[in-house]
C-alpha cells in the first residue's frame, strides 16, 4: 500500500500523546474519587469484565481516529478489477509454414486449438474478432460475442503463400475501429504505394480526399476498450513494415501482444516433402510489443501456446490497477466511531 499524501501520516504522532493523556486523566479520576474502606471489595464487585469495558469505547474511538488519518493520507493499493478491454482482435498467421509438423499435430492445428480454448474462456460481454494473414490479411470474423461463430471461423483457416505481418496488424486495427477511415490499402500495397495510388479506400473516398474526422494521436497503451493478439511463426516477406503499423496502433493507444510460435533459433521443418529452414523474427515481435506497450511471448510447443493464451485471457479480462482506497478507511472510521458512541451510551449513558 502506498500513499498519495504521505506527509499527512505525521498526524499519527498525536496517537501516543492521546494515549498518554487518557492514562493521565484516568489516574486523576481515581485520585478524586470517593475513598471506600476497601477498594478490593469494589474491584471484586465490578468484576474484570466491567473494568475492561470501561476502556473499550475510548479504544474504538482511538482506532477510528487512526483510520481517519490514514484516509486523509489517501492510500492506494493494487487490486484486481474487471478489465475495460471488451474487444479483442486475434491476428493469426496462416502462411504455408504453419503446416509444419514440428509442433504436433501441426503448427496450424495447435494454434487453432489454443485459439478455440481462448475464445471459450471469454466472458459473455467480451467481443472477439479474428484476422488471418499470409500474403494478404482478411477479417474472417468481425468482432462478435458468438463463440460458435468464432470457432467456426477458426476452423475455416486456409493456408497461403508469404507472410505479411504488417498487413495483419493493419487489418486488425481497422477491425477495432470500423468507423475510422484507416487506409487499409496499405495492407496490400505497403505504405508507400498506398500513398501514391489514388484508388478508393474502404469508406469510398480516394486517398487524396480529406478525412471526415481529423485524427489526434493518444498516448501508447491508453486505449482501454480493446487489444490485439498477434501470432506468427515466420518473418515479414511482403506487405507494409510491421513497425510502421505498430506506431499507428500506438498512436491509437492500442496494445499489441505478440506471440512467436515455433523455434526461435530456427530449425529445419518439413513442408510437403521439402525441408525448409524456418525462423520467426523475434526482434520485430518484441519491438511491436514495446512500441504499443504490449507484451511479447514465445511459444515453442503446443502446451506453451495454451499457457500463453491462458495468461493473456487473465491479463485482458482481469487486470491489476492502482486504486485509491481512502473511502474504505473513512468508512471504517465512521463505523468505529458509531460503535464507540453506541457502547458508551448503552453502558454509561454518555459519549466517550
Amino acid at each position: 500500500m502506498t500513499f498519495i499524501w504521505p506527509g499527512m501520516l505525521w498526524l499519527l504522532l498525536a496517537v501516543p500523546a492521546l494515549v498518554a493523556l487518557y492514562v493521565l486523566l484516568q489516574r486523576r479520576r481515581k485520585q478524586g474519587a470517593v475513598r471506600y474502606a476497601s477498594l478490593d471489595l469494589v474491584h471484586a464487585a465490578l468484576g474484570r469484565g466491567q473494568r475492561l469495558r470501561r476502556h473499550l469505547p475510548p479504544l474504538l474511538f482511538l482506532l477510528a481516529l487512526i483510520a481517519l488519518i490514514v484516509a486523509i493520507a489517501r492510500p492506494t493499493a493494487v487490486v484486481t478489477l474487471p478489465s475495460e478491454q471488451r474487444t479483442i482482435i486475434m491476428a493469426m498467421d496462416v502462411s504455408l509454414s504453419m503446416r509444419a509438423a514440428d509442433i504436433e499435430p501441426t503448427r496450424l492445428a495447435a494454434a487453432q486449438a489454443a485459439a478455440k480454448a481462448f475464445v471459450q474462456n471469454q466472458p459473455g460481454d467480451v467481443r472477439v474478432g479474428i484476422v488471418t494473414f499470409a500474403g494478404t490479411a482478411t477479417v474472417v470474423q468481425p468482432p462478435t460475442r458468438s463463440k460458435d461463430d468464432l470457432v467456426a471461423a477458426i476452423d475455416r483457416f486456409q493456408l497461403q503463400l508469404h507472410t505479411a505481418i504488417g498487413s495483419g496488424l493493419l487489418v486488425s486495427l481497422g477491425a477495432l475501429f470500423p468507423d475510422e477511415e484507416i487506409d487499409l490499402e496499405q495492407a496490400s500495397f505497403g505504405s508507400a504505394m498506398g500513398r501514391e495510388r489514388g484508388k478508393a479506400l474502404p469508406s469510398g473516398r480516394t486517398a487524396a480526399s480529406p478525412p471526415k474526422k481529423p485524427f489526434t494521436p493518444v498516448a501508447p497503451g491508453s486505449y482501454a476498450s480493446g487489444a490485439i493478439i498477434l501470432l506468427t511463426d515466420g518473418r515479414r516477406t511482403i506487405g507494409p513494415d510491421p513497425l510502421d503499423i505498430a506506431k499507428m496502433a500506438a498512436d491509437h493507444g492500442v496494445r499489441v501482444y505478440t506471440v512467436g510460435f515455433g523455434t526461435a533459433n530456427g530449425a529445419m521443418v518439413g513442408i510437403e516433402g521439402m525441408s525448409i529452414y524456418m525462423r520467426f523474427d523475434e526482434a520485430t515481435l518484441k519491438s511491436i510489443a514495446e512500441i504499443t506497450k504490449g507484451e511479447y511471448f514465445y511459444a515453442g510447443t503446443a502446451t506453451d501456446l495454451q499457457k500463453i493464451y491462458e495468461t493473456l485471457n487473465a491479463k485482458l479480462v482481469l487486470e491489476k490497477k492502482g486504486t485509491e482506497i481512502s473511502m474504505l478507511f473513512a468508512a471504517l472510521a465512521a463505523l468505529l466511531t458509531l460503535a464507540a458512541a453506541t457502547l458508551s451510551v448503552l453502558w454509561f449513558h454518555r459519549f466517550p
